[in-house]
């Protein structure tokens, strides 16, 4: 419990760097807001038309008695909106990592340099972004179904689908925002996610409150530019200070 909040302090360290740089973090806030208003408005469509969505996945419910119909559909209806956000949450971060490389690359510059650490010149590179950023939209799908599923057992699926699915999705955001400084240091892909596991407590902590604050309102868009910050000195504490 102990490492699980020390990762989620480190969210709160992200934070802190409005205060001592804020207009870089500021710059942070751009392609968030871009990407942001892109899914709001594509959430805002599936609420808008989850109805006809939910009649039209259970037309066997047609002949059902009618408070049979609405608590199956409504299930139904939530377990999809509950999906979509799932979906969104790792698609947000993947799309805005790709379109903001070059902001997100100086604040995690900046928060390294700041730390008393040499940065490697090397980049982590667009096309690398790219295809984290896919593999993350792959593995969000994941969690996304089986979140489906769960949210469909009677009774507690709505609540196991949210643990669920706020757990497994903030362990894809702690991977793909600890990438500049895992790479930067050297590691292989085998290597990271040893690590990893290593300091499971640390990682879940940090990404169960980006999560939680990407549900708010506004708040991914708000927490974007901390959160790569925070992971930045997350990735410092569990490999060391040393980029290779």
């Amino acid at each position: 419990m102990r490492e699980f909040v020390r990762g989620a302090a480190l969210l709160a360290h992200g934070f802190a760097f409005w205060r001592s740089r804020p207009g870089l973090m500021a710059l942070g806030l751009v392609p968030a807001a871009i990407v942001g208003v892109v899914f709001l408005a594509g959430l805002i469509s599936l609420g808008v038309f989850l109805p006809s969505v939910t009649d039209a996945l259970t037309p066997f419910a047609d002949d059902w008695p009618g408070i049979w119909a609405t608590v199956i559909r409504v299930t139904v209806g939530t377990a999809l909106f509950a999906a979509a956000l799932v979906l969104v949450a790792v698609s947000f971060t993947a799309l805005t990592l790709i379109v903001g490389d070059p902001f997100y690359e100086r604040i995690w510059r900046t928060v390294e340099s700041d730390a008393g650490t040499t940065v490697a010149e090397a980049r982590y590179g667009f096309w690398r972004s790219v295809g984290d950023g896919l593999w993350l939209v792959v593995r969000g799908i994941g969690v996304a179904l089986a979140a489906t599923l769960i949210a469909l057992i009677p009774a507690v699926g709505g609540i196991l689908s949210t643990v669920f699915a706020v757990t497994f999705t903030g362990w894809l955001l702690a991977d793909e925002l600890t990438s500049r400084a895992f790479v930067a240091r050297g590691l292989l892909p085998r290597e990271r996610k040893a690590l990893m596991r290593r300091h499971r407590g640390r990682m879940l902590g940090f990404g169960v409150a980006t999560q939680l604050c990407f549900l708010v309102p506004l708040g991914a868009v708000v927490t974007m530019p901390a959160a790569v910050a925070g992971a930045t000195l997350l990735g410092r504490e569990v490999v060391g200070p040393s980029p290779d």
